[in-house]
């Protein structure tokens, strides 16, 4: 079964709404200002993005954590908590720096994501949500960097 079931594909879908928020407050100054004036600063623009990212890095983390759990090898617990130590580590240092690193760690991510499937450590359909997600996000992140 490859098809993506309806509650992960919904959810993951809603995840990206703050990286399509903050790419959207990035992309128009009148948006922003609004959502500044509404929402407050921390919502709008690179810092809901960063914030957010670095979140959802640590939150794959437990996830990556719950399928090293059904192999029970060592590696797999490795593995699983890179992607929180890279947010902790490396979303510092100014947006732009902190954005690309976000960007490198989503990637870092979907690869760690297709070495647990392909060890059959993941359900089926796990490689299209998550290919799916980590294209949506990285688009986002990239009004960021550049």
């Amino acid at each position: 079964m490859t098809q993506i079931p309806r509650m992960p594909l919904w959810l993951g879908l809603a995840g990206l709404l703050p990286f399509i928020w903050g790419a959207l407050t990035t992309l128009s100054p009148d948006l922003s200002l609004w959502g500044q004036q509404t929402l407050g600063g921390r919502f709008v623009g690179p810092y809901i993005q960063l914030f957010y990212g670095a979140i959802i890095l640590a939150f794959m983390s437990g996830v990556l954590w719950g399928f090293a759990a059904r192999s029970g090898q060592t590696i797999g617990y490795v593995l699983s908590v890179i992607p929180a130590l890279w947010a902790f580590f490396m979303t510092g240092g100014g947006p732009v720096a902190a954005g690309m690193n976000l960007i490198v760690g989503f990637v870092g991510l979907l690869l760690l994501d297709w070495q647990f499937w392909r060890q059959g450590l993941a359900p089926s359909w796990w490689m299209h949500l998550r290919s799916l997600l980590t294209a949506i996000v990285v688009i986002c992140i990239l009004p960021v960097v550049i």
